[in-house]
């Protein structure tokens, strides 16, 4: 058996053995999981939080469609689609952080010379760079969101903790499951258990797909309303915007 042969065998003897230990304690590897995907949702809702009041005065018109007016299937099918590819992202550097760290060493020994060199340190070189890419998303989605809720609220005339406060509902929930992937490759990858990332791929995205599912609902039909209740903003929305009258429908 080839080296690469060899490692996906044992990948696949791992992956099994793994979800076999953890049928017998669910909750606690789950509960770790969502523990510390919902302390990375929090850090980042923080995060667009406090970059939207550096922006003071920006205004940015908004389109009447979820989360401030309700929506259909559409909405429901487009939001699914952004949060899929979204997911598939974090999965994938989660697949990353397994074949680094424990795909890439079991080849080691069977290569030479500058070869062998790769397989021995690039795990750690993947793994550098899989941080550096993670910690890069998500400083430019909150800048990004940050500035649009800056926006937003200037052209509402609402705060923007109160608008934030409006999408909580459907956000939070749609954070917490894109970020378990993620959740699940920093726990392992603090304990060195990278044979186990598979493992946690698989049921982390069959976690969060159906989750995803629920927020969608919520922010197409849920959070319209919930964003009238708290800023008693009816369509058509007027408002003066640099020296023109705007009119949303």
């Amino acid at each position: 058996m080839d080296a690469s042969a060899y490692a996906f065998a044992h990948g696949i003897r791992h992956t099994r053995a793994t979800l076999r230990a953890w049928q017998r304690t669910p909750g606690v590897v789950l509960g770790q999981w969502v523990a510390g995907s919902a302390v990375a949702a929090t850090g980042l809702l923080c995060a667009v939080w406090l970059i939207s009041t550096l922006f003071g005065g920006y205004q940015q018109t908004i389109t009447l469609q979820p989360p401030f007016a309700v929506g259909d299937g559409a909405d429901v099918v487009g939001v699914m689609r952004r949060n899929l590819l979204v997911l598939a992202l974090h999965a994938m550097a989660c697949v990353a952080g397994f074949i680094a760290g424990s795909s890439l060493p079991l080849q080691a020994e069977h290569h030479h010379g500058v070869s062998r060199w790769v397989h021995e340190h690039g795990g750690r070189i993947a793994i550098a760079f899989v941080v550096l890419a993670t910690t890069f998303s998500l400083s430019a989605q909150a800048y990004v969101l940050g500035h649009t809720l800056a926006g937003v609220s200037g052209f509402l005339r609402v705060s923007p903790g109160l608008l934030l406060l409006g999408v909580l509902p459907h956000a939070l929930l749609e954070l917490i499951a894109l970020f378990l992937p993620l959740a699940a490759w920093i726990i392992a990858s603090r304990r060195g258990e990278w044979e186990q990332l598979l493992a946690a791929t698989l049921v982390t995205v069959a976690m969060a797909v159906p989750v995803l599912l629920i927020a969608a609902f919520i922010e197409v039909y849920v959070s319209p309303h919930l964003f009238t209740i708290l800023t008693g903003i009816h369509p058509p929305i007027v408002r003066n915007s640099d020296g023109w009258i705007v009119t949303v429908h």
